[in-house]
């Protein structure tokens, strides 16, 4: 079973930046690069939403965000190190919440998050 170990939050001022990074462990070269990964966030009292996704190698890596994020979110990732990373930059308030990593289409286990607290 994949475990997804998330890091790299924290508490940051609006228009701040940090960079979040999952690590998956038990999962093999093959099987994490054939799979999208995303970054999901539930803040409070809220619905866990998927903010980016990036394909498989097959798909050319390809990368999706959601519209509250565009242009101020970049997610990447190394299958080599089976990580998963997500540069915010511009953060604002209402991107506090907490962060998590999954695969969108084949989902695992949720790990415990990283907290990301913007404060104004």
């Amino acid at each position: 079973q994949v475990q997804l170990v998330e890091s790299g939050g924290g508490l940051v001022q609006a228009g701040g930046s940090l960079r979040l990074s999952c690590a998956a462990s038990g999962s093999t070269f093959s099987t994490f690069s054939a799979k999208t990964i995303g970054w999901y966030r539930q803040a409070p009292g809220k619905q866990r939403e998927l903010v980016a996704s990036v394909g498989s190698v097959r798909a050319g890596g390809s990368t999706n965000y959601a519209d509250s994020v565009k242009g101020r979110f970049t997610i990447s990732r190394d299958n080599a190190k089976r990580t998963v990373y997500l540069q915010m930059n511009s953060l604002k308030p209402e991107d506090t919440a907490v962060y998590y990593c999954n695969f969108p289409y084949t989902m695992t286990n949720w790990g415990q998050g990283t907290q990301v607290t913007v404060s104004s």
